[in-house]
């Protein structure tokens, strides 16, 4: 049996890797239902982030990984505009599954939802994947062709 009705997690999710996959995992093993908060586009310029795919590339990618990775999860994926979309108003989300690096979003998370008169939520954090080099697996490093989506240290020729 799952532990929560409903969780919520967020992401860029520009090119997922296994540190996407475990917050995904995570998420999809203590919940019934999960709410995917996939960055707009203009909230991850926004944050400075240098995007390879757009919205919708994206969107079409992380169903894709659910789909064969995930099969018969119940999930909804929610346009983010801000830090927490859907996991402010949603009064019946119960936790938020983040990473060691977002750690600290689920308490400001917690103070929005009591100016709404919504209970808090559980802060469940992920651990970072970390690559064969012993850092962590991130995006950047990957579109850096430092490592693969697995944490592979790529050969650069010198």
């Amino acid at each position: 049996m799952k532990k929560y009705q409903l969780v919520a997690l967020g992401g860029t999710f520009d090119l997922l890797h296994s540190g996407h996959l475990e917050l995904l995992r995570k998420g999809f093993l203590i919940s019934s239902k999960v709410i995917i908060g996939l960055t707009s586009d203009e909230f991850a310029k926004k944050k400075g982030k240098v995007l390879i795919n757009n919205y919708t590339q994206r969107y079409k990618a992380l169903e894709e990984v659910i789909k064969r990775n995930f099969p018969h999860i119940k999930y909804e994926i929610s346009k983010l505009e801000n830090d927490f979309g859907p996991a402010v108003l949603e009064k019946q989300v119960e936790a938020l599954v983040v990473s060691e690096e977002t750690a600290f979003q689920g308490n400001e998370l917690n103070l929005l939802r009591r100016q709404r008169n919504a209970p808090d939520v559980d802060v469940i954090v992920v651990s970072m994947i970390l690559a064969k080099d012993g850092k962590r697996i991130s995006t950047s490093r990957i579109r850096n062709s430092e490592i693969d989506l697995d944490g592979n240290i790529l050969a650069v020729d010198k």
